[in-house]
């Protein structure tokens, strides 16, 4: 099953081409409004499964072209990150520590919204193509053996960083957790339609060109590791959000006017937009591509593997 919101956040389920709505037989599970009830259905999703999928199989469903979809969890508790967690295409001689972030939760757009770079001095904006999976149920210092037990359902992320904010090492927070740097969906597919979550291809694109291309089974640590480690420290709740990491090669600056659409798997595309008010441009080449030039010339790319060099607009190096 295929869930996400539209419109005035109806909730709604895919078929076909179009979409179901299935907000009038959630009403009576606990919520403050209609953004709350992703979640609710989540936590007790099998008790609601067979009457919706009975009325979405009866019902007509709205094209997907008439209505606005929206992030399918606007109000997520909680967006879990994981750091440095790909092997980065074999180059990395072992594991990262594992390692992670939290990214705020009123950074989260939707279908068809704009990732807004804002007026910082950041040495360049990136888009990070993730696979985020959905918890389904509490989760406190659980296994590995049981981590995969916990997850509801996969969706595609893309983690929206402001790279090199001074000072030196104050890192994550004003890089991460910026207005709409948090795009999601463009809805979560339930987990029994992934067969293998860590064999998925990921592919984002800019203007149509793919800047990143890798396979979920490259990361440094596994998904049931993810979830035991994370369940260690917090508790997952239904609805929360964890965020799988991405590869850095294919990472490129993003640049007003640009649209970012990302595909992992068969989990629908992603597209957003990004604006930039100031019009700042950077170079194009992504990290590798980066990196590669100067080693053709002789020199050692930086550890940050940050290459990106701004080549106009405010900020701009003198």
């Amino acid at each position: 099953m295929r869930l996400t919101y539209f419109d005035d956040y109806r909730l709604g389920v895919l078929k076909g081409d179009g979409i179901v709505d299935v907000t009038s037989l959630l009403t009576a599970l606990p919520h403050r409004d209609a953004q709350d009830l992703m979640p609710a259905l989540i936590a007790d999703f099998a008790a609601h499964r067979a009457r919706i999928e009975a009325h979405v199989a009866g019902a007509a469903a709205k094209p997907l072209a008439s209505v606005r979809l929206r992030a399918p969890l606007p109000r997520a508790r909680q967006i879990d990150c994981m750091a440095v967690n790909y092997m980065e295409d074999g180059t990395l001689p072992a594991a990262p520590p594992i390692n992670a972030f939290h990214k705020s939760p009123s950074s989260v757009i939707g279908q068809g919204d704009t990732m807004v770079l804002p007026d910082i001095p950041a040495i360049v904006f990136e888009a990070e193509a993730e696979l985020a999976l959905v918890i389904g149920k509490r989760a406190t210092n659980v296994s590995e053996a049981e981590a995969m037990s916990h997850v509801f359902g996969y969706m595609n992320f893309i983690d929206g960083s402001a790279r090199g904010m001074p000072p030196a090492n104050n890192v994550f927070f004003q890089a991460k957790s910026r207005d709409t740097f948090a795009p999601m969906g463009p809805w979560i597919v339930t987990a029994d339609e992934v067969a293998d979550p860590q064999n998925l291809d990921v592919r984002l694109t800019i203007n149509g060109d793919v800047r990143q291309a890798f396979n979920t089974n490259d990361m440094a640590h596994k998904i049931p590791k993810c979830i035991a480690w994370l369940s260690g420290i917090h508790t997952l709740e239904p609805g929360d959000v964890v965020a799988t990491g991405t590869n850095h090669r294919g990472l490129s600056a993003l640049h007003d006017g640009d649209v970012i659409e990302l595909e992992v798997g068969s989990l629908g595309k992603l597209r957003v937009h990004v604006r930039d008010d100031l019009k700042r441009s950077w170079t194009r080449a992504t990290r590798n591509q980066e990196a590669e030039k100067m080693r053709a010339t002789g020199e050692t790319p930086p550890p940050t593997g940050i290459l990106a060099k701004q080549t106009g607009g405010k900020y701009t190096p003198a």
